[in-house]
This record gives C-alpha cells, structure tokens and sequence, in this order.
C-alpha cells in the first residue's frame, strides 16, 4: 500500500463513524404534539432542540385525544406527547433520558413525566430548587422508573 493509499485508508476509517453517527441522529426527526397555548411545550423544544434533535411542531386542539392514540396511560399524562424513532415522548423528558432511549432501544412503547415537575426541562422557576422526578417507561409489562433526575441532572 502506498504512503497515499495508508493516509486514505487512515483517514476513511476515522471519518466514517462520524458521519455514519452525523447521518443516525440526522434520521432522529421528533414530532411533537401541543395544545396551541403551551408555553412550557416551547421551553422544552428549546431544551431538545438544543440537544441536537429535529422537533417538527403539531399544533392540536384535542391534545388527549392523540396521547390516547399513542397509548400514553392517563396516570403518566403531561402536557405534550412526542414521536421519536417508533417510541412516544410524554412531557417533559429530558434530551439524556431521550438519549440513553435510542442508545439502549428496550422494549417499551416509550417514555414519560407525569405531571410538570419544577425543574425538568421546560419547567425551570427562577428562585426555586429543581425537583427529583422519575423518568418512566411504559410498555406492555407496565410502567417502571427508567431514570431518575433532579433538573436535567441524572441522580
């Protein structure tokens, strides 16, 4: 092999990963469901958005309408319910719970934050100290903890 050919060589094996990673996450388009008078729902686009994914907005009136069609069980129901690569998002999941998700890819139907916890991205509150909250899987067996967060911060 030539001193050209090596260097190709060298250098195609270490681009290669990074663009097949740069065209996997590319392919992580989300589409996100809210009702038009969210606000939190746009702070928490900001957060995922910010994590490097694609959110496409669907503005809905009947917003519970779409979560039963995803099969968000009602004790797991928040705000906004999203549709990344085959799994739903409920709420305010955080990007690394989202990351560690499509990284592991169990065998849930998705994952959720119950209720708007203070903290949890798209729920920050000057003055007052980020909540823990679970990030919960739901499937077929059920619904267990995922991952456990205080903020954005897993604990």
């Amino acid at each position: 092999m030539t001193q050209i050919g090596r260097r190709s060589f060298v250098v195609g094996a270490l681009i290669a990963p990074l663009v097949a990673a740069g065209v996997a996450r590319a392919a992580q388009v989300m589409k996100v469901h809210k009702d038009p008078n969210c606000a939190c729902c746009e702070a928490w686009l900001e957060h995922v958005r910010a994590a490097g994914y694609e959110a496409q907005v669907a503005v809905v009136p009947a917003i519970n309408a779409i979560k039963a069609k995803f099969g968000v069980p009602i004790a797991l129901r928040s705000c906004h319910t999203a549709e990344i690569d085959g799994y739903v998002l409920e709420g305010h999941v955080p990007a690394a719970a989202i990351a560690r998700l499509l990284a592991q890819r169990p065998k849930v139907h998705g994952l959720a934050v119950p209720g708007m916890p203070i903290g949890s991205p798209g729920m920050e509150v000057e003055g007052r100290a980020p909540e823990r909250y679970d990030v919960m899987a739901f499937g077929e067996d059920g619904a267990s903890v995922f991952m456990a967060f205080r903020g954005v911060t897993p604990v």
